[in-house]
């Protein structure tokens, strides 16, 4: 089991290895819009963990997304700890 902290909020949770986690941090806080990678409003600076994540996607990408940024929409979580603080 994976786990997601969320600073915002100060809520963390489990979710299964290897697997989408816009559903757990909409559970733990992180804002969201469309879901589908077009809005930003799930855009998040993650602040430990990165390497715990999946590679940024083509929407990422285009979204001009720097460093850390990653949208939460977009991401799956391959197994570890990951901490995120949204914009």
């Amino acid at each position: 089991m994976a786990k997601i902290i969320v600073l915002d909020t100060g809520r963390e949770g489990e979710i299964l290895d290897n697997s989408e986690i816009k559903y757990k941090a909409e559970e733990l806080g992180i804002l969201f819009g469309c879901k589908q990678g077009r809005c930003g409003t799930c855009r998040t600076n993650v602040m430990e963990g990165i390497e715990n994540l999946g590679e940024k996607n083509e929407k990422e990408i285009n979204m001009g997304l720097e460093g850390n940024e990653r949208l939460m929409c977009q991401c799956k979580i391959k197994s570890g700890v990951v901490k995120l603080k949204q914009y």
